[in-house]
């Protein structure tokens, strides 16, 4: 069945930028959909990539629109050890290439070996845990967004000391590459065990935030991503995301945009 809704904004607003903001997909495909005629606004096509919609009417996406929104691949990898995000050199292995049948968590079908997944936020070689790799341009957004808001927690075994003077330091007042971090939850779990909650994601960030007060990690797994869990998807399967849980990410991004 075709996406249908009706639009009950105050103002007119464009096409593209009212399905961005209502998480359908992002304003460059909404262009594309538009110039392959699977948009109508009460019941005529819409040509216009400029095209506003107005209160009381009704916006319908046809079934090749549908389709071709459906195809956009989402999926989350417990990510092992040794295990490169994207951009392999010489040697490394990616990600991606853990997409497979075997590897399967659920129900599905397994990505092409020539389907593009880029990953959405890095996750570095020695690292282990969540990883989503996506080409649905709305969740890249939500995510990966210049101002996007989502958290994404670690749990983390260091070697060294830990007291509170570093643990301080950690949550507020560390600086890499000449500017100043945002700032971050860090609680100390056992003895050796910090969990950190992060809005930001510079390269091997909790790396070089331990470096700074003379710890070195050990032991380094992401276990949340706004609200989605790794949970209990053992290390080096994968699953799809479902509906629900994108549509709840990019609620907590402020519908990505």
């Amino acid at each position: 069945m075709s996406w249908s809704r009706t639009y009950d904004g105050e103002e007119p607003q464009r096409v593209n930028k009212w399905l961005a903001q209502s998480g359908v997909c992002s304003r460059r495909e909404a262009e594309e959909l538009i110039a392959a005629g699977a948009v109508l606004i009460d019941g005529e096509r819409v040509t216009d990539v400029g095209r506003k919609i107005a209160a009381g009417q009704t916006l319908v996406l046809n079934d090749r629109a549908e389709l071709g929104l459906a195809a956009q691949i989402s999926v989350m990898i417990n990510k092992p050890a040794g295990i490169v995000s994207a951009q392999p050199d010489p040697g490394q292995i990616p990600a991606a290439r853990l997409l497979t049948a075997e590897n399967q968590v659920g129900l599905g079908i397994a990505p092409s070996s020539r389907a593009s997944l880029p990953p959405l936020g890095r996750l570095d070689q020695d690292s282990r845990g969540l990883l989503l790799l996506s080409e649905d341009g709305v969740l890249a957004k939500a995510l990966i967004g210049p101002e996007s808001p989502i958290d994404k927690e670690y749990i983390v075994t260091v070697k060294g000391k830990v007291d509170r003077a570093k643990i301080q330091k950690l949550r507020h007042g560390l600086e890499l590459d000449g500017r100043q971090l945002k700032p971050a939850k860090v609680t100390l779990e056992d003895m050796q065990v910090l969990r950190f909650v992060l809005t930001e994601g510079r390269n091997r960030q909790i790396r070089r935030m331990c470096e700074l007060v003379d710890l070195d990690v050990a032991d380094l797994v992401r276990v949340r991503i706004g609200p989605l869990l790794l949970g209990e998807l053992p290390e080096g399967k994968w699953r799809h995301l479902t509906d629900a849980e994108r549509a709840a990410l990019v609620a907590a991004a402020g519908g990505g945009i």
